[in-house]
């Protein structure tokens, strides 16, 4: 097959994914999953923003693809301080904890 057959096509992978969930799911099944949703909903706004497309979201993890890794590290950043700017209370604070670290 010759050479200019093939058409390449390079893609980033996100993966966010919050750290100590399966614990406070434990303390708090609940206040977790709304939790949980509500910074799935900002994360993938901020992916949107970003020129990103949200992939999947099982569980826990968010999976976002970008077509530059300049995108795709300007959104982790994004990320991060969007949901540190979030008012919090002790719930959201562990989920921020987690997501940044």
């Amino acid at each position: 097959m010759a050479q200019d057959q093939f058409k390449r096509k390079l893609t980033t992978i996100l993966s966010a994914d919050m750290a100590g969930c399966s614990r406070l799911m434990g303390d708090d099944e609940a206040a977790t999953i709304m939790t949980l949703e509500q910074y799935k909903q900002i994360i993938s706004d901020i992916v949107k923003q970003h020129r990103g497309r949200v992939a999947d979201s099982p569980g826990d993890n968010l999976l976002a693809g970008f077509a530059s890794v300049v995108d795709t590290a300007r959104c982790a950043v994004a990320t991060q301080k969007g949901l540190q700017a979030r008012p919090s209370g002790s719930l959201e604070s562990e989920f921020k904890a987690s997501v940044t670290s």
